[in-house]
């Protein structure tokens, strides 16, 4: 039998989505951003020089098809990704109304958000005050700190020591549907955050908030360090997933990353956790051991988390180019029959302005099918495209590109 891996790079978008007109960072519309094409120009360009040099080296990908995904889906063509594709290749389009996780996990998995997010007002406070009123009883505090937007490192530099001092979380939003807690787990306590978060999930999620999200930090103020404890509390998808498909088919999921976290666990039989480093290690061991009919389905958050909100373009470069090097060693593990699928679940480009995800097409790039292009996709289309590979039925809108 077959197995499947689908393994999203967290915000590699390739630019072009059609409607990135409507979708904004600040004032300015999302009109031409390319995370992976502005990338690749930044660093032939000599714009991309700290702790990496020169044109962007992604050998294993591109011979893939990475450099024609993005020239299919945005028409630019990116300097170092030229290579002549020996892969299933092509770029997906996203039809669900948001640029984040869920939407583009749960739209892979092959189920649209039908409903509109809510997004919390870009105002000091942003939250109703009856929100916090609740977050603060069941903390047990006598009040919270933050109660705005901000990015998660700054807004604990603010109220580090006020959190100390007086044990009152710190509660932020961000352009994505997200609400987020950030507590020290030794002084606040690691359990009692994460008890905080799941207890007040409901009422965020009452009120379609995507996700609330635990943020955990250790150290002393001014040389604080966040975890790798942190936790999301996702809304459950709307209708059974490529998860659930697969599971009540009698395979098995195995989660890599924040994948249990965004599937609310439904379908998945067991999670491996870590920072990006980690998570590969979890790949490459279960590219030896996964059993025959599963899917392992991971998530890479750190170009996302680490490089594409704090803008850092030699960053996500640097982290692109150890994702590659660690993708050939993978690929070279992979049995007969196996399908691999890298793509990306929208895009965060490090050369726009602001700080927030972009409106992108992604890339669709296949290992174990030989050369294949597939053209303009939905995202849908890949989950009916791993049910079919696996030979189990779709019950999503999406047509398999095998």
């Amino acid at each position: 039998m077959a197995r499947a891996f689908l393994i999203v790079m967290d915000s590699a978008g390739c630019g072009g989505a059609p409607d990135a007109g409507a979708f904004f960072n600040g004032s300015l519309p999302d009109t031409g951003a390319n995370t992976l094409g502005h990338i690749a120009e930044a660093c032939a360009a000599g714009r991309a020089e700290e702790g990496r040099s020169g044109p962007l080296c992604m050998p294993n990908l591109d011979a893939l098809g990475l450099g024609a995904a993005i020239g299919l889906a945005s028409g630019l063509a990116a300097p170092g990704l030229g290579a002549a594709p020996r892969g299933l290749w092509g770029a997906a389009t996203e039809v669900s109304k948001g640029k984040d996780t869920p939407s583009g996990h749960w739209e892979l998995a092959g189920v649209p958000v039908p409903w509109d997010w809510h997004y919390f007002p870009d105002t000091h406070p942003a939250f109703p005050r009856e929100l916090m009123d609740r977050v603060a009883r069941l903390a047990g505090t006598g009040g919270t700190l933050g109660n705005c937007h901000a990015s998660g490192v700054p807004i604990i530099e603010e109220h580090c020591a006020e959190h100390m001092r007086t044990g009152w979380p710190i509660c932020y939003t961000s352009a994505d549907s997200v609400f987020q807690i950030a507590a020290h787990e030794e002084t606040f306590g690691l359990d009692r955050l994460l008890k905080l978060c799941e207890d007040i999930a409901p009422t965020l999620h009452a009120m379609r908030v995507g996700r609330v999200i635990a943020r955990p930090f250790t150290g002393d103020c001014g040389s604080f360090r966040r975890t790798a404890n942190r936790h999301d509390y996702a809304i459950e998808p709307p209708a059974p997933t490529l998860c659930d498909w697969i599971s009540e088919a009698g395979g098995r999921v195995h989660g890599i990353g924040k994948i249990g976290d965004i599937f609310s666990r439904r379908g998945i039989s067991d999670v491996r956790k870590g920072s990006d480093a980690a998570l590969f290690e979890h790949l490459l061991a279960l590219a030896d051991e996964a059993e025959d009919g599963s899917l392992t389905f991971a998530n890479f958050v750190e170009f996302d988390s680490l490089f594409g909100h704090r803008r850092d373009v030699s960053g996500y470069a640097r982290a692109l180019e150890w994702f590659d090097g660690m993708a050939g060693t993978f690929l070279g593990r992979l049995r007969p029959g196996d399908l691999a699928i890298f793509t990306a679940d929208h895009g965060n480009d490090p050369t726009w302005p602001g700080t927030d995800h972009t409106r992108e097409r992604v890339p669709v790039l296949g290992y174990g099918l030989g050369a294949r292009p597939v053209g303009q996709v939905a995202f849908v289309d890949v989950a009916a495209s791993v049910a079919a590979h696996l030979g189990i039925p779709s019950r999503g809108p999406g047509k398999s590109f095998l």
